[in-house]
């Protein structure tokens, strides 16, 4: 049972599913069983202080780096994620920022995607930052300002500007479906070409304290999460060379990050108007 001293937290865990499903030019589907933490960026040194299983900047069972994230330096994440905002014309004015991404686990970490949840301070959500990394080691974020009225579905899109899969072509529009953390928290990413739909990627998870109990549980059900993570990206990857797909030119990293206008509904395949991304 969640208790008092829990619930003073916005930080909590999230326990569930990533699914990819490829469309062509083979098909291919694949889905695990994973774990998240939503850490409130504000809360950071508490729960290094409160936890005797997570800490910050430091080696332990899990643990949060800041290097991880943002753009790689030791500069606070907060910090960043303001000036991307006030780059888009946008302030949270004190509001609060979540991250939802996988922790370190005895020091290693990967994070194919996190999503910063980007609140003003009436708790209205007002943009979303996902933060995309390769196995190249590179990463990029795209930063979406949140237009949907309160309480309906939230979809966002932008078009590709950051090379992931060695099998997918850069001539892609993505859609972003959300469902914003709650007692649940789900992501629907959806890449399509001119043609139509050529994959969609999902996760989606229950909510749980973030306790030292619920951590230690976690590290038992998914033991050596992160390397699990990793080697199911390269063996998918095998499996689809298998299947005859091959591997696509990698251009040069684009900018740190692609943020993207507020009219960007009506986006399309047309990238004429966007090279800079490119």
């Amino acid at each position: 049972m969640m208790t008092h001293r829990d619930e003073e937290l916005s930080s909590c865990l999230y326990t569930g599913t990533v699914m990819h499903r490829r469309f062509k030019p083979r098909t291919h589907r694949l889905n695990y069983r994973v774990f998240w933490t939503l850490l409130d960026l504000d809360e950071l040194p508490r729960l290094s202080t409160r936890l005797r299983f997570f800490s910050l900047e430091g080696f332990n069972l899990f643990g949060f780096r800041n290097a991880d994230h943002g753009d790689g330096s030791s500069r606070p994440l907060r910090e960043q994620v303001e000036a991307y905002l006030a780059a888009a014309g946008l302030t949270l004015d004190g509001g609060a920022i979540r991250l939802l991404c996988m922790p370190r686990i005895l020091g290693f970490v990967f994070n194919p995607i996190s999503v910063y949840y980007c609140y003003d301070r009436s708790a209205a959500l007002r943009a979303l930052l996902y933060q995309v990394h390769n196995t190249f080691g590179q990463r990029h974020s795209y930063l979406i300002p949140v237009e949907a009225e309160a309480g309906k579905p939230l979809e966002q899109r932008c078009l590709k500007a950051f090379y992931v899969s060695p099998f997918m072509d850069m001539e892609i529009a993505y859609r972003f479906r959300v469902q914003p953390p709650d007692k649940r928290v789900a992501l629907t990413i959806e890449g399509s070409d001119a043609q139509g739909p050529v994959l969609v990627a999902s996760l989606a998870g229950e909510r749980g304290a973030l306790t030292d109990g619920a951590l230690l549980r976690a590290f038992l059900s998914f033991p050596l999460m992160t390397l699990k993570v990793i080697a199911g990206i390269h063996w998918e990857a095998l499996l689809l060379w298998i299947k005859g797909m091959r591997l696509r030119p990698r251009p040069s990293a684009p900018s740190p990050i692609t943020i993207v206008p507020s009219n960007a509904y009506g986006i399309r395949h047309d990238r004429r108007n966007d090279r800079r991304n490119d």
